[in-house]
């Protein structure tokens, strides 16, 4: 089972959802009931709500980039360890998720805030998980799982 714990650092995120922290709750708990691979398990993570101006100095401190992007993960383990962690441990804490607003509005135009949102924070999510995308191997194997949680919302997202 997961749990989150969510940070609204930018006050336009309720703009967009009303209440940020219920409809991230929401969702994980659809994923919790439908996704097996989550159902023994005891996991937890963080997500910062933030702006262009955050996600760029976070950027450039932990990435050495001095740019503004979507979204950034900072996992505590890789995917070896965590499965073995995860074996032995009642509850892990994954690591945290860091998501712009500014971003997501600059896609919305092609799409909907909630679907571009969903995918972005769950994208943070698989990498806490382990999964990188250095390679189009692993990428396309990120890209099922990605699109599994997806699914398994039940929003009726066209992809």
């Amino acid at each position: 089972m997961i749990k989150i714990n969510v940070i609204v650092r930018d006050k336009s995120w309720k703009k967009q959802i009303n209440n940020p922290k219920k409809f991230l709750e929401k969702n994980i708990q659809t994923i919790n009931k439908k996704i097996n691979f989550f159902k023994n398990k005891k996991i937890s993570f963080s997500i910062l709500l933030t702006s262009s101006k955050d996600i760029k100095l976070l950027n450039k401190k932990f990435r050495n980039k001095d740019k503004t992007t979507d979204v950034l993960s900072f996992p505590f383990y890789n995917k070896v360890f965590l499965l073995k962690l995860l074996k032995k441990k009642n509850h892990v804490y994954l690591g945290d998720v860091a998501i712009n607003i500014k971003e997501i509005l600059k896609k919305k135009k092609k799409t909907n805030f909630k679907f571009e949102f969903d995918k972005l924070w769950i994208h943070g999510l698989v990498h806490l998980l382990g999964h990188k995308h250095y390679y189009d191997k692993d990428f396309k194997k990120m890209q099922v799982f990605e699109k599994k949680l997806l699914v398994s919302l039940n929003k009726n997202y066209d992809f």
